[in-house]
């Protein structure tokens, strides 16, 4: 809503005040990014390369040798790039905050007259944090904030995106700038002291939980939270383990007491979701290990856990995800096997776990067409489903349903051919093969194969020996080692000059195009 009201200002020439169309070319940019495949819900930045985090330094130390010459809008853009390619970095935030403090002479408000370029952002970074876009909410909220380094609301929206990413010193410092704003915001407060406790600063974090009950003296939480650090402080200084026995007592019987620092960083997720149950990047990345490591199972019990505590809709996805990932490695295993040592065992071998694969991802795709029945993507991978579970009826209604979506539409009509040709539609089917034939791009030279050799197949079964010629034609002028298509020319060479004899020719076999993942080798 708020690009199209810009939108209309730029068209009519009426773009006041002064930025606001560079707002709109920023908000349609972070758009469009949201909205491809890579902004998947509850996303997390990608950890920067060897490569990337070398120029993310350079840039770093470029920004400083600006901002030291006070060129302080120059330096705001260089380390905008520091804080978006690697937002966990408290370092690189400090400093992007701290030059703009300089900027604004510590005013505490920001850019005069600034909320008129500052609200379509933070209608942007509003709608990014309700689709855990935590990707762009770093990248729109370092834009807002170089408008206005105070603001509470930006400020909070990133401190949440660094929470669930994981990233708390990252976090602590944008907590910190929100409380330089408004110092008696108990809120604010609360959530600096309880991320001070996760980084193990205990004497600030009971000084902050001091500080909310002088704000709200009869606050519940705040008396029973100062107790449990208290406790855990002293846990740490004793030298006890997670049992409460001393490190001392331990070391005596000859036991080993392992330090964090000792931890392998499977030890130290499987240690950070017992204190952070709800955090489910950690998850992710525990999953992700145990995967490497082969244990496929336990990687899944992982995630029902999660998605268990949590009810999060990106949890029992990732479950799914884990589960067609095993039975994907179990088919590969099986085909493995057969290639290896064909026999009809290890062939049925083979079709069981194709079998099983195919039953699962039906289910999982009914499951996500359910909740999310406009996403044209899932009703294509439902409808690829149904179609290799032969349960083609159900095909085509998905498949109508997702040709629809431009970027997909000459695929669909293939595969709805071939589904009207298998529940003897024939006649429909034709159709639906020379339309993909004209909607199927050049550049997607498979398809575009297969439908033309799907078109020429079915000519010749029902004798349209014209347009049998017309289609193999075409496919062997792309690729005439396609398949079996310089026999089928020859076969209808022969039915064309027998039909021009007048004499009637031997009826011959031909193979039949197969469903998308049953192709032959």
């Amino acid at each position: 809503m708020v690009i199209g009201k810009i939108w209309k200002k730029v068209v009519g020439g009426r773009v006041t005040p002064p930025g606001e169309l560079e707002t709109f070319l920023f908000l349609v940019e972070a758009q469009m990014a949201s909205e491809t495949p890579a902004q998947a819900v509850g996303n997390v930045p990608p950890e920067p390369s060897p490569a990337k985090r070398k120029r993310l330094k350079e840039c770093f130390e470029y920004g400083n040798r600006i901002a030291a010459q006070e060129n302080f809008d120059y330096a705001a853009d260089v380390y905008t790039e520091c804080v978006v390619g690697e937002p966990g970095n408290a370092l690189y935030v400090q400093a992007f905050l701290s030059n703009l403090k300089k900027k604004f002479n510590n005013n505490k408000r920001g850019k005069t007259f600034g909320f008129f370029k500052l609200a379509p952002l933070k209608a942007a970074l509003r709608k990014a944090v309700h689709s855990k876009d935590w990707v762009n909410v770093f990248r729109i909220g370092a834009e807002a904030l170089k408008i206005n380094p105070w603001d509470t609301g930006v400020l909070t929206a990133l401190s949440q995106a660094c929470e669930q990413c994981g990233y708390h010193e990252a976090q602590l410092v944008y907590l910190k700038q929100a409380l330089d704003a408004n110092p008696k915001d108990v809120e604010m407060c609360r959530r600096c002291a309880r991320t001070l406790a996760e980084l193990n600063l205990y004497d600030q974090a009971i000084a902050m939980w001091h500080k909310v009950e002088q704000l709200k003296p009869n606050d519940p939480e705040a008396p029973k939270a100062i107790a449990d650090l208290t406790v855990r402080k002293t846990i740490i200084v004793g030298g006890y383990d997670d049992t409460g026995e001393s490190r001392r007592r331990i070391e005596a019987v000859g036991g080993e007491v392992r330090t964090p620092d000792a931890l392998s960083r499977r030890e130290r997720l499987e240690l950070e979701i017992k204190r952070q149950p709800t955090n489910l990047p950690l998850y992710y990345e525990l999953a992700e290990i145990y995967v490497r490591d082969g244990e496929y199972g336990r990687a899944e019990q992982l995630m029902a856990k999660a998605y268990e505590i949590t009810k999060d809709v990106a949890a029992k996805e990732k479950l799914e995800d884990l589960q067609l990932r095993r039975l994907r490695q179990a088919l590969a295993e099986a085909e493995k096997e057969y290639r290896s040592n064909p026999s009809d065992q290890t062939k049925q071998k083979m079709v069981a776990a194709q079998k099983t694969l195919w039953a699962k991802e039906l289910e999982v795709y009914k499951d996500r067409v359910e909740r999310f029945p406009n996403n044209l993507a899932f009703r294509f991978e439902l409808g690829v489903r149904y179609q290799l579970n032969e349960m083609y009826e159900e095909a085509i209604k998905q498949y109508q349903i997702a040709q629809t979506d431009p970027r997909r539409k000459g695929v669909c009509l293939l595969n709805l051919g071939q589904c009207f040709e298998k529940i003897g539609q024939h006649r429909l089917a034709m159709k639906h093969f020379e339309d993909a034939v004209q909607e199927i791009s050049d550049r997607d030279a498979e398809n575009k194969k297969r439908a033309l050799y799907s078109a020429a197949v079915l000519a010749y079964r029902l004798k349209d020996y014209r347009r049998a010629e017309q289609h193999a034609s075409a496919l062997a002028a792309m690729d005439y080692s396609y398949r079996n298509v310089g026999e089928l020319l020859d076969k209808i060479a022969k039915r064309l000059e027998a039909q021009r004899g007048g004499a009637p020719a031997e009826e011959e076999a031909v193979e039949v195009e197969l469903p998308p993942g049953q192709d032959e080798e």
